[in-house]
């Protein structure tokens, strides 16, 4: 009887393999969720990277903007697939693109050292060292780009690095569309 009672950890154990292995096989690995499209950028005050440090200004993220439209890119020094999204960046600055950064869960003087070795694109950089704008943007990792329109709400969004032209593009597009006329009533 006590033979029983040691299969019974293997036995939960195979279990709990049977479950996770289903679970893996029925999930979409492209799937990338984009809960805050159509929504209203969330309202997240932020200090704006100076020098080497976030300085004492603030800005609210939902209108770093400031009525036009933008693209967010949340970042970070320490994130290697920043580093390659980074000529994509620099690409859509060069066209005229404004984007606003926010430097997530880092440090102001590694943010700045990141942005002198590789340039910056970015038309404001905002300090997120606790990771508070993150949440709020539903953010799963860095980096992650928000298209952002003239009104506030984000129209688009793009999880993992903008390595693609394609897809920077796309971002870039999303907010440069006209905006579609209101149905008028008969």
């Amino acid at each position: 009887m006590n033979r029983w009672f040691a299969l019974i950890p293997l036995a939960i154990l195979v279990a709990l393999t049977v479950l996770f292995v289903g679970w893996s096989l029925k999930r979409d690995p492209a799937f990338k969720p984009d809960a805050i499209v159509g929504k209203p950028i969330p309202e997240t005050v932020l200090p704006i990277l100076t020098g080497d440090a976030a300085g004492p200004g603030q800005v609210d993220l939902k209108t770093a903007g400031v009525g036009r439209p933008m693209i967010v890119n949340v970042f970070a020094s320490w994130c290697a697939p920043c580093r390659a999204e980074h000529p994509q960046l620099m690409r859509l600055k060069a066209q005229g693109v404004a984007v606003v950064g926010v430097a997530y869960k880092d440090d102001p003087i590694a943010t700045r050292a990141f942005l002198d070795e590789l340039g910056d694109p970015y038309r404001m950089v905002l300090v997120d060292r606790e990771g508070r704008a993150g949440l709020d943007l539903g953010v799963s990792g860095v980096p992650e780009s928000f298209a952002v329109d003239a009104m506030g709400k984000v129209v688009a969004k793009a999880s993992g690095p903008l390595i693609d032209p394609a897809e920077a593009d796309r971002l870039a597009a999303a907010i440069q569309a006209p905006p579609r006329a209101l149905p008028t009533a008969r």
